[in-house]
């Protein structure tokens, strides 16, 4: 499954929060509260004193947008690009051709393989989701299932183990119930 805009903050978000930050930053030179800070901007007030506080030990500078959060990506635009060629391909194409699911173990493989460079399971997760894509867990059944001996099962055994319901068993025995009046 792919996702829209792969998640995380855009640049133009990230800018808009730099400036919010900035403008508290000249409402906390004037003077103000954390408090007033904080109902001004809709913001906690804790967001309000670490600002504050960042203000205080690092100036203005402290306040800037430090870009994309996490670690960096281990592959560079272009092989992101190839990566989803790849992926597109399917699994088939890779010599997985028992079922047509990519899973996070074979993305890894295939990475190793085809970029030499290894990530851990969460680390793949996290590279999917930035470029839009999102891991399918296979479902588990087995081969050798028979749905037609399923259904035959449940239509002449199920009946027989379940057995009929008890209409001579007792009913409520609550005092308060209607049907004891």
């Amino acid at each position: 499954m792919r996702y829209p805009d792969g998640g995380g903050l855009t640049a133009a978000e990230r800018a808009r929060r730099e400036r919010v930050r900035l403008a508290a930053a000249e409402l906390v030179e004037a003077g103000a509260s954390d408090r007033e800070v904080a109902r001004h901007f809709r913001v906690s007030r804790m967001s309000a004193n670490r600002w504050r506080r960042a203000l205080a030990a690092g100036g203005r500078a402290a306040l800037a947008s430090k870009g994309a959060g996490g670690a960096r990506c281990k592959l560079s635009p272009g092989q992101l690009r190839e990566l989803e060629t790849v992926l597109e391909a399917g699994p088939a194409a890779w010599g997985w051709d028992e079922d047509q699911c990519w899973t996070l173990a074979r993305i890894g493989e295939l990475v190793r393989r085809r970029f030499g460079v290894g990530y851990t399971l969460a680390g793949l997760d996290l590279l999917l989701h930035g470029i839009g894509w999102s891991v399918q867990v296979p479902a588990r059944q087995a081969t050798e299932r028979n749905e037609a001996a399923i259904a035959a099962w449940r239509q002449e055994a199920w009946p027989v183990i379940k057995g009929r319901r008890r209409t001579w068993a007792p009913g409520s025995a609550s005092k308060t119930s209607p049907a004891m009046a």
